[in-house]
């Protein structure tokens, strides 16, 4: 061997250790943190493109249209309700009182959903700002948790109202029914905070193209290049303790509610118990499906069409369904609404 080979392999040597040295000190102390330098090369999005129903662009006009008409009905329906309750004296009861707040509520999923969709449909204005878009989400997500415990109230309201009848004035006074809705609408406004403070901060690199009708929080975590695992696992213990508890409260409420309607001797009896509270039954099996199938699916069973269908469901016919539901199936409520609107109609001729 020659002395220029042995200096040639004496040199390869000192590489290979140098690169060993550099090699070992890299894995030793994590430097050039893999997820810097992917927020490095990471331009930040400033705003987003929402899609919608980007599939069928000849049916745009038509679909704003319809869009147009639910969410003036979802207005005019929920209005109407709050005004009769607030008119009249005899409806001032807690029942009532949780069904203006559930009508308010309604007007505000409506809102903060269906204006910007409807801005996508006809002038193609599908651009929505970052902040924009976080606010839009924080709101839709404090909407969602408000309804849980509405609901939840509401049906804590039936179940005194027919298993202890006696007590009722007592147990849902004004100052129980205030403070349910109180801190129904404060949890609700304070539980997202952590969950979009998390999305904010996320990298979205792939795109900034949301394939929804809004700023959805599954299509933005779909969008995000970040580690998801904590959000996924936060939206999965949020949803386990905010939103099966309320729905096993319910649950069980209902379960003593059926069971002392089955022990009345009466069938009218049997008959008026039920039907003040199966308007509430079927906004609830209504509101928890939807909910749970867009949220609560697994990844292998999520289906952009389906999830679109849901949210359809979840933002628009929800809303619509829910004061013709308590106006049609709540006689009470049905005969104040009739006389409200001969009322008017006759003012009006006058």
């Amino acid at each position: 061997m020659t002395e220029a080979e042995c200096s040639s392999m004496e040199s390869e040597r000192h590489i290979t250790i140098s690169y060993l040295r550099d090699l070992a000190l890299y894995n030793d102390v994590g430097t050039i943190r893999i997820g810097e330098i992917e927020k490095m090369n990471h331009t930040k999005v400033t705003e987003f493109i929402i899609l919608g129903f980007y599939e069928f662009p000849e049916m745009q006009p038509l679909l704003f249209l319809l869009f147009l008409i639910i969410y003036l009905m979802c207005l005019t329906g929920n209005l109407l309700i709050i005004f009769t309750v607030c008119s009249d004296s005899h409806l001032h009861s807690p029942m009532f009182f949780f069904l203006c707040n559930l009508s308010f509520l309604e007007i505000c999923y409506v809102t903060v959903t269906v204006p910007k969709l409807l801005a996508v449909l006809i002038a193609q204005n599908k651009t929505i700002s970052f902040k924009q878009c976080m606010i839009q989400m924080y709101l839709f997500l404090v909407c969602a948790d408000v309804e849980f415990y509405l609901l939840t109230a509401m049906a804590y309201d039936r179940y005194v109202a027919i298993c202890k009848p006696l007590y009722y004035t007592i147990i849902m006074n004004k100052k129980v029914s205030i403070i349910l809705a109180i801190v129904s609408w404060t949890i609700a406004f304070l539980i997202p905070v952590s969950y979009v403070t998390l999305i904010s901060q996320s990298f979205f690199c792939s795109s900034n193209k949301i394939n929804n009708l809004f700023c959805d929080a599954t299509a933005l975590m779909s969008l995000s290049c970040s580690r998801t695992y904590v959000i996924e696992t936060l939206t999965y213990i949020e949803g386990s303790l905010l939103g099966f508890t309320p729905l096993i409260l319910t649950i069980i409420s209902y379960v003593y509610i059926i069971s002392a309607i089955l022990k009345m001797h009466s069938a009218k009896g049997r008959q008026k118990a039920f039907s003040t509270c199966s308007s509430h039954l079927t906004v609830v099996l209504l509101f928890y499906g939807t909910s749970f199938g867009v949220y609560m699916r697994p990844k292998s069973a999520y289906s952009m069409e389906l999830n679109k269908l849901l949210t359809v469901v979840y933002i628009t016919v929800i809303p619509l369904l829910n004061p013709l539901i308590y106006s049609l199936r709540n006689k009470e409520l049905k005969e104040t609404l009739w006389k409200t609107t001969r009322r008017n109609i006759f003012f009006q001729n006058y």
